[in-house]
């Protein structure tokens, strides 16, 4: 980052905390970047001519003394079509050296897109996993989460998206991941040959927390760079977005501003919102796809980080282990797309509503069978093959490590069918049932 020409240089700070500093200055944008002696800063608050400004690094070992040198614009990332294939951290510069990319500076963070250049959402992504394609189908320009406990694999997850979907880029966006992960992507990533549609922005445990929240507006500004001016399909995957909740209210809190719900601060709603609403379809035919992270404490999805984001979103897919199999699984209760209706037996098998319906309501009545046997009542003939069906839905339909297309599942879910009901059982229309059923193989 250059310095401008005949810069004042501040050397009284009026405060520090562990996350900020504060000094008097005049001339200054919101936004705008600095340097605290050799550390980078931005500024997240003007009063007069008091200038807040959080230190990414943290502010161990600064004076009231050291030099504030501000350079008078926000942060920027150079965007070409040579950011394809390369890793960054959280200011943009290659991981492990590497030359800079040349190209268009960009500001990050700016507005999203104007609702009037905006598409209703229309192209279904294949994800390859049952979970969502077949139950909760994504859509271009969708933003959606997964709600997962911080023992679930669901950067494995992010990463079998990454390489499945059909899209042109995937943007990757790891807050606070660990060392393992972020060699576990890369690793990933280089194995598939996939590198040339694949960037990534990562923040790994060992680096400062504050420098998490340019990550989001790093891929996003990327995948604006793709959507808008290339027209191309991008899918950002950003994880961990509790990790970036948390570095939000470090610095909130080193501000002395008053905390919202679990100590989150008041502006968080809008914080999500700035990045989600980054998702978009436009009309000449580039979008942005954003899924999600977000960790759960013990599965409480009532926390705010969760609770916001679920106001903000098109649904949210939820991970969680099955306990018949053992396997991570979609689970179809607590998951939902808001936007499958848009392409589910339109651009899919038209059989795709109705295949999905049933066995889900097949499943629920499969899970009431096993609350029965648990408290000890008899179990009907039907409650044994429903629960005799879940198992294997779980096994062949819901575990993520699956990778089918959209015509197995619905196949498959046929031959199960087919296998554990009588056609009046499973209630699905009789032209579909003539057309795809299986023969009648009741156990």
């Amino acid at each position: 980052m250059g310095k401008r020409a005949f810069q004042k240089i501040y050397t009284q700070l009026q405060a520090i905390t562990k996350a900020t500093i504060v000094v008097k200055a005049h001339g200054i944008g919101n936004d705008e970047l600095a340097m605290v002696g050799n550390r980078l800063a931005q500024v997240v608050r003007i009063i007069g001519d008091m200038v807040t400004l959080q230190v990414f690094a943290g502010t161990e070992g600064i004076s009231t003394d050291t030099e504030v040198i501000f350079l008078g614009e926000p942060p920027t990332l150079n965007v070409s079509d040579e950011l394809a294939g390369r890793f960054f951290d959280a200011y943009g510069n290659p991981v492990g050296g590497g030359e800079k990319i040349a190209g268009d500076k960009r500001e990050i963070g700016g507005p999203s897109v104007n609702p009037y250049r905006r598409k209703q959402p229309s192209e279904y992504i294949h994800t390859g996993i049952a979970g969502i394609d077949l139950n909760n189908a994504l859509v271009s320009g969708q933003k959606i989460p997964f709600f997962a406990d911080p023992d679930q694999p669901y950067n494995q997850v992010m990463a079998m998206v990454a390489l499945r979907a059909q899209v042109d880029k995937i943007i990757l966006g790891g807050m606070g991941i660990s060392n393992d992960d972020f060699l576990y992507f890369k690793k990933v990533f280089e194995n598939a040959g996939a590198l040339d549609r694949i960037i990534c922005f990562v923040n790994t445990t060992e680096q400062p927390p504050v420098e998490r929240l340019l990550i989001p507006d790093m891929a996003l500004t990327a995948a604006e760079y793709f959507a808008v001016d290339k027209n191309e399909r991008v899918l950002v995957l950003l994880t961990d977005m509790t990790q970036y909740a948390d570095a939000l209210s470090i610095v909130s809190n080193r501000m002395d501003q008053i905390p919202s719900k679990d100590s989150m601060p008041g502006s968080l709603y809008s914080d999500l919102a700035k990045i989600y609403e980054k998702a978009v379809q436009l009309p000449e035919g580039g979008s942005i796809t954003i899924i999600a992270v977000t960790t759960l404490n013990d599965g409480d999805i009532t926390h705010a980080v969760p609770d916001n984001t679920g106001y903000i979103t098109e649904g949210q897919l939820f991970l969680r282990k099955d306990s018949d199999t053992g396997k991570v699984i979609v689970d179809p209760f607590r998951s939902l797309s808001r936007l499958k209706q848009l392409v589910v037996g339109k651009q899919t098998r038209e059989d795709h509503p109705q295949v999905m319906n049933a066995a889900v309501r097949l499943y629920a009545d499969a899970a009431n069978a096993k609350t029965k046997l648990e408290n000890g009542f008899e179990l009907s003939d039907y409650d044994r093959r429903c629960m005799g069906f879940a198992k294997e839905y779980s096994e062949k339909l819901l575990a993520v490590d699956l990778n089918i297309d959209a015509t197995e599942m619905l196949d498959r879910a046929w031959d199960l069918f087919s296998k554990y009901f009588v056609k009046a059982e499973v209630s699905i229309k009789n032209e579909l049932m003539n057309k795809y059923w299986k023969t009648d193989n009741v156990l």
